[in-house]
Formats: C-alpha cells, structure tokens, sequence
C-alpha cells in the first residue's frame, strides 16, 4: 500500500502546487471569477466535462450499475444530455450576456428585484453540490488510508478550499485540466477494462446476471424521466455550469466544447454503469452498494495502479467540489451580499470599486463556504440523495423562469417572482411531505412554477420596452453594462489558451 500512498500524496501535492501557480493569473475580478473569459476549445473542454462528472456520477454512477445493470447509466446519461441541450441550444447567447451569475442574467432580463430570491435559491444548490462532492472524499480515503469519515473530508475539503481560494477559477481551471485527464485515464483506460476481464468478460456479464441488468430500462420509465427532469434541465441553469460558460472566449467555443464534453458524459456514464456490473459478480453481496467503487478497485487493480484509479475518483470529486464552490462564492457574493448591501444604502453599484478588493472578497467568501460545507458533509451520509435535493430546489425554483426568460417575450418580472417563489415552496412542502427522494416534489413544483409563471405574466404588465431592448442587444453581444467586464480593458496575463 506505501505505493499507492505515495502515488495519492503525490495527486494531491501536485493538485495544490498546480493551483498555486494559478494565483499569479488571478489579477482582477474577471480572472478570479470567470478565468478572464480566454479559455480555447481544449481547456474549455476539458474544465467543463470536469465539472459535470463529479463524485456522484462516478460514485454514484458504479452504485446505480450495481444496482440496476446498464440502466444504471441514465442518471449520468441524463446529465450529458443536459449538457448537449445547452451547448448547442443556449450556451452561445449566454457567454454573449457577458455576465458573472444566473441572477445577473435574471436581472438583465426582468429587472433587478429578480436576483435576490434566484440568487438565494441558487445559493442552496451549489452549497448542497459542494457537500455531495466532499462527501465523496470519504469513500477513497477510507480505502487507502483508514481514517475516520470526517477526517476524510476535512482533508479532501481543505485541499479543495485551498486551491479555490488561491487562484479563483484560473486555479480551478488549471486543476480541472490534470484532473480531467486522470480521471479519463484512471476510470475509463485502466479500471473499466480491468473490471470486465476479471468479471470474465462481456459473455459472462451476460451469462451471470439476470436480463434486468442488461436492459437500459429496466430502472423504470419513472426514475429515467425523474432523472432526465432533474438533471438534464439542471444542467441548463446551473449556477456551476453557466460559470464555466462565461469562461469561454466566444460563443462558438463555449458551443462546440460543451458538446464535445457532452458526449464524454454519455461515454463516462455506460462506463460507470458496466463497471458497476463486473462489481456485482465478483461482489454480489455488498452490505452498502455505494462501497461498489472502492471495492472493485480495491480488490481488482494491482498496488500503484490502484493510487492512480483512486486519484482519479478524487479527481472527479475535487473537480466538481471547486466548480461548486465558486459558484457558490459568487452567488453569495455578488448576488445576496451585494444586493443587501445596497438595499440598506450601501453602495448601489456592484464591482465599482478596487478591483483588488473584489478578488478578496470573493476569496473570503470561498473559504467561509467552504468551512460550511465540510462541516455539513461531516453531518451528511447519502451523496444521491443530498445531489437529489439540490437539483430539486434548482429545477423546481429556477428553470421556468429562465427558460421563459430566454424563450418568451412577454414574461415579466411579476410572472417570474411567482414562479421562483411558488415553485420552491412547493418543492420544499412536498419533500417534507413526502420525502426527500420522492418524486412528487419536482413533478408538482414544476407545475405550479410553470402555471404561476404564465398566469402573472399574462395578468400583468409587460415587461418595459427599454428593458427588453436592453436585453436583445446583451444577446447579440452590442452592449455591456458597468458591472460587466470589457476584455479590451483587462490586463492580458502571458496564456495561451488551448
């Protein structure tokens, strides 16, 4: 095991070094938060498919194949899918919005009384996908090191927070890159073949389990169209993902990179789901499924190649961790802190002072949350189930009014109020109710945000014409506003983006 230590302190050592080296780029607000909107197809490819394959989906992903066969692949395919939509149906109009968070585009759209409730709502979800991501540390630490849970995620998460803090998203980026190419190697070069030829091969996964494992709808059309709700449309509004949209240096690399990480999504997810497989002949009695990926690695992969596919499910967690934690920063940040700030006479314009302070502010924000979210990934034990309540709030909250927003010229501002309000009180009451894993929360919210949306909007005034001239020109990329950045105007730090 002192080889696969090594190799995991290795991972780690390097992981910190890299995001150290990003805190140099980090010279200005736009650098701190969005990389200085300059990353090429090859850098944005790679941070965005880093970002939607965390841990749930390679944890949890190796959970639902053990459980359910090939099936077991439609949560994470489901997230490909979400992706594909947005890359090649939105991805372009949002990076030419210019524009830091999902409030700030709510706010360009229907006024500013939009953002603090959106940006509460957001808020929630990227501290509870921060948390699920942490959680998962404990499941490779325990592996190679036994510790204790919370150790395990007090070192996994400080490591996280400490990169984040550092550099921003230049940090996050650099990281996310090595991250990405470990993770690709680790799951689907090394322990996918692996697994299957120590299961016997594709002809005795077929022999040995039952047919159910080798129908992709044996989970049910209930949980695949659950799944699809949640998280194809998740990924459509996300707070996380739009972050890594900005990043992009033009539309039309935020359009063909996020389809090219789509499409690994869909690769990744039937990898997951046959790993999960291998794991059920040569484990069938697992007291926990969610052990199935620490087990097969453990039990199958040879010492030092073991610390290489363990470093990779790190990787997928660290990626999705950060990704979740300057979102996180920055909504509460810029889009709650801000706004109440200037709601009780503080300063009425955002990012108008020291640039300087803005990065420090932002940082602070980070290590707060990220102290949060460690503590409450201590308190929490189920990653699906915690994931499934953070996609809740978002879809069931946000998704009709941005949508609508991006989609229907005569939303307005009451009309998007009522739904962000009445769709997150129904999501709440109803998991509550019935539980945080049932379905009906998301069903019925969606339902009450999308009837709330129409019938206000239409009972209501327009929204004023100005405004939505403002806003289509923000879409065709002729205008900024003062809290936006102008890259013409930022300092050009010596990087030569893939």
């Amino acid at each position: 095991m002192s080889v696969d230590y090594a190799v995991i302190i290795g991972y780690l050592l390097g992981i910190a070094a890299v995001g150290w080296w990003g805190k140099r780029r980090a010279r200005s607000t736009s650098d701190f938060l969005v990389a200085g909107r300059r990353l090429g197809p090859g850098m944005y490819t790679g941070t965005m498919a880093a970002v939607v394959i965390g841990g749930a989906s390679t944890i949890g992903g190796v959970r639902l194949g053990y459980t359910y066969g090939l099936s077991g692949a439609w949560m994470v395919f489901a997230i490909g899918f979400g992706l594909l939509a947005l890359s090649i149906g939105f991805s372009a109009r949002i990076a030419r919005l210019r524009v830091y968070t999902v409030a700030d585009m709510l706010s360009l759209r229907y006024g500013d009384s939009a953002s603090i409730i959106s940006g509460l709502v957001m808020w929630i979800y990227t501290l509870m996908l921060a948390v699920t991501s942490t959680i998962a540390y404990a499941t490779v630490f325990d592996v190679l090191f036994d510790v204790p849970r919370w150790a395990a995620v007090i070192i996994g998460g400080t490591i996280v927070v400490g990169y984040s803090a550092l550099g921003g998203m230049w940090s996050i980026t650099l990281t996310d890159m090595v991250q990405f190419v470990v993770k690709s190697i680790g799951v689907l070069v090394v322990l996918l073949p692996a697994a299957v030829v120590k299961a016997g091969g594709f002809a005795q996964l077929s022999a040995q389990l039952p047919d159910s494992y080798l129908s992709f709808g044996s989970i049910g059309g209930e949980s695949i169209f659950t799944y699809v709700l949640i998280y194809t449309f998740g990924m459509l509004i996300g707070q996380d993902i739009w972050q890594r949209v900005f990043t992009a240096r033009s539309d039309k690399v935020a359009s063909w990179g996020g389809t090219v990480a789509g499409l690994y999504c869909l690769v990744y997810a039937l990898a997951g789901a046959v790993i999960g497989m291998a794991t059920k002949i040569l484990h069938p009695d697992l007291a926990d499924a969610d052990s199935a990926f620490a087990t097969i690695v453990k039990s199958t992969l040879p010492t030092g190649v073991k610390g290489l596919v363990l470093a990779a499910a790190l990787s997928a967690m660290m990626s999705t961790a950060s990704g979740a934690l300057i979102a996180s920063a920055t909504v509460a940040n810029n889009d709650i802190w801000h706004r109440l700030r200037a709601l009780g006479g503080g300063t009425a314009q955002r990012r108008t002072g020291d640039d300087h302070d803005e990065v420090a502010s932002n940082r602070v924000a980070i290590i707060i949350l990220g102290v949060v979210s460690i503590a409450l990934a201590c308190l929490l034990d189920d990653v699906l189930a915690a994931l499934t309540v953070a996609y809740n709030l978002l879809v069931g909250g946000l998704l009709v009014p941005i949508l609508g927003g991006l989609l229907w010229k005569r939303g307005n501002l009451p009309g998007a109020l009522a739904a962000m309000t009445a769709g997150s009180v129904t999501v709440i009451a109803l998991m509550a109710a019935e539980g945080m894993l049932a379905n009906e929360p998301i069903y019925y919210g969606l339902a009450v945000s999308l009837v709330a949306y129409v019938a206000v909007s239409l009972i209501t005034r327009p929204t004023e014409t100005h405004v939505l001239e403002q806003w289509r020109r923000r879409l065709a990329g002729q205008a900024t506003t003062d809290h936006d950045d102008d890259p013409t105007t930022q300092p050009q730090t010596a990087v030569t983006s893939l």
